[in-house]
Parts: structure tokens; sequence; C-alpha cells
């Protein structure tokens, strides 16, 4: 394997490009990050409300030679120093996925290095380990459990060393789709995730009519735990359609400064959020009961959430569990968390091919990971 002086081998370039943002990022054997680039889509999407697939794709290959040459530049590194190359190969927009795991399959041939195909959740997982500035990556505990909050998933899982194996995942919509849905449906920019949390802000939880948590009908060490986002979306865009008959919201609705939205908008992703989060915590402390843990670790673009940021501090520190909160940094889909993932899996000695790897839309994670 290539070294250098400053940067222990392996080096790792990563790549992602799942959705709708170009990837690349380097990072050497202690896991320090010494390039992360990533080129977003928001202008040519924004006028759709979301991501068009086709556009992404051709987004993906329009946007790589400049975003792999600014990684390797601010890395310092040639390609030549390069010892192991990564790319998510799902789940996500397949052909999104394929641009991305191509030009990764074709790097790693070329230069006779080894290639690993990395599932987006696992890129996630391990995200909360990593630093910033530059600072090598935390210890990965040999035993935790794992929440990834995201646009694609919530799942709560358990590591234990080489195996991962999931505990409560959500029957229907993901916590940061259905942040997105209901922005969507207020006429706020994409992504509109972020601008709920930011209205919810500047709102004030009533208590006249709270959102409702989805009940487990008992807490047996049998019955099945699950995460449900589709109801509360229903009931938040059901009562954004009643302050629209109210008058309360019309046509002409802001679009930018928090603050000039009317005070039951605010107050209604106020609660909204409110039951999002409520949610997350509930599940956390029924898995506890059932199974102590002593280390989680939280992932995932929705872990940028303020209200849930500030709860799993508290949550943690009351019940002494030692929290990893991903840097708000590589809490969205990021090129450094995948990596990560194939550093980690080269320290187990696990090898990858680069010609033995395909993409896949949805791939169950326990499968994929190694």
């Amino acid at each position: 394997m290539a070294s250098t002086m400053s940067h222990p081998s392996p080096i790792v370039l990563g790549i992602e490009t799942s959705c709708d943002d170009t990837a690349c990022a380097i990072v050497d054997g202690q896991g320090r990050v010494l390039s992360s680039v990533v080129s977003s889509q928001l202008k040519v999407h924004q006028p759709f409300g979301g991501v068009v697939p086709e556009i992404a794709s051709r987004e993906h290959l329009s946007n790589w030679p400049a975003v792999s040459a600014e990684a390797q530049a601010t890395a310092g590194l040639p390609l030549a120093a390069i010892d192991v190359v990564a790319a998510t190969r799902g789940p996500g927009l397949i052909g999104c996925l394929l641009v991305g795991l191509s030009v990764g399959r074709a790097l790693a041939f070329s230069l006779g290095r080894s290639f690993h195909g990395v599932h987006h959740l696992e890129g996630h997982l391990y995200s909360p380990f990593l630093q910033v500035d530059g600072e090598p990556a935390l210890t990965v505990p040999e035993s935790f459990v794992g929440l990834v909050v995201s646009g694609g998933h919530t799942s709560l899982l358990a590591v234990e060393g080489e195996v991962v194996r999931s505990l409560v995942e959500t029957r229907d919509d993901a916590m940061g789709e259905v942040f997105d849905k209901v922005g969507k449906r207020l006429g706020l920019s994409y992504p509109q995730g972020p601008e709920v949390d930011l209205l919810a802000e500047t709102g004030v939880v009533s208590r006249e009519a709270p959102f409702a948590v989805p009940k487990v009908k008992n807490d047996r060490q049998g019955a099945e735990l699950f995460f449900s986002y589709s109801g509360l979306k229903t009931e938040a865009i059901r009562q954004i359609e009643a302050l629209e008959r109210r008058g309360v919201l019309t046509d002409d609705r802001p679009s930018t400064c928090a603050g000039d939205w009317p005070a039951p908008v605010r107050n209604l992703m106020a609660g909204f959020r409110h039951a999002a989060v409520a949610q997350l915590i509930d599940r956390l402390d029924r898995q506890r009961r059932r199974r102590p843990f002593e280390v989680l670790a939280v992932s995932g673009g929705a872990a940028a959430n303020r209200l849930l940021r500030r709860q799993l501090t508290s949550w943690a520190v009351d019940r002494g569990v030692h929290l990893f909160l991903v840097p708000l940094k590589y809490s969205g889909d990021n090129a450094a968390m995948i990596a990560f993932a194939a550093l980690l899996r080269e320290r187990r000695g696990v090898r990858g091919d680069a010609l033995d790897t395909v993409v896949a839309s949805r791939i169950p994670f326990a499968k994929s990971c190694v």
C-alpha cells in the first residue's frame, strides 16, 4: 500500500452519488478526513419541489470532474497515492448510483486497487465517529446502538463487532421524508425539512391539539417495535388545510424569513416537530428497557434537526448513555462517511473487487454489511 510521511495508509477515496449530491472525499488510515467535497444540485431541482432522477444523473456526470479534482487538490495527494476506492452501491436512485459506482470501479481497476461497494446506511451508521478539522476519527466501540434518521431511513440498529442487526424500522414514511412532504405542502422551497425545522424553532407547542405519537400496544419482549410517520404527515397536512379554510394561509405565503409566517403556522410546525422527535425518544426508551445499551450513535440528514439534537443530549445525560452525535458537516449525504466505512472494512481484513459489485435501488442492510 502507498503511504506518505504525514498520512498513514491506507488512503481511501470515497464517492457518493446516491441522490442529488455529487461527493468525493479522501480519508487516511487514522480516519482523518483530508478532503470532503460536496456539489449540491439544489438550484436545478428547486423548480420541481424535489429531486428529478434523470436530471440528477446528468448533473453527477457533469459535476464529477471538478469535484474529484478539488478533493485531490485539497488533500494534496495524487491519484497514485490512493490505496482503496469506495462508492455507494445502494440504496438510492439507480441512475445516480450507476454514475458513482462506474467511476469508482473504473478508477480502482485502472490503479489496481481494492474497491468497496458500500451500503448507504453503513456509511451513515459509522459517521458519528468522524471528526472535523482534520482530527483522527474516534475509536468505534465494539458494541453500540445506531439511530439513522434521514429522508429515506428511520432505523435503529444494533452493532456487535462485525454483525449489524436491525432493531426497529419504519413501517411507512421516514422521518426526514415527512418533514419534506409537509414542508412542500406549505409551499417551502426544496429541501423543505430544514425550513420546517426553522419554522418550528419560532413556534410554540400547543397543549390544546397535540399530535399523537403512535403507540406500541404492549411492551413485551416479543412485541414488535416500529416507527411510523405516515399518520403524522397526514394529520399535519389536514391541519394545514384547516388553516387555509380559515384564511390564515393564503396563496401569497412568505418564503424566506420564518418570523414572517403567521403564528398559527409556526405553532403547527412546532407541534409537528415535537411529535416526530417524541416518537424517536419513545422508541429509544422502549428498546433500552428491553435490551440495555450504553452507547448510542446518531446519524443521517434529519440528525441535524435542532430539537432532536437537544432532546437526545438530555436523554443521554439523564440515562448515563454515551452519545455520539454526527457532526453537522457529515450529517447529510457525503463521501467521507463512505470512505470511512471502507476503511473499517479494510481494518477487518475485508477485500473488495471492482468487477464484482453492482448497484441496487433497494438493498437489505443486514445482507450487505461485512
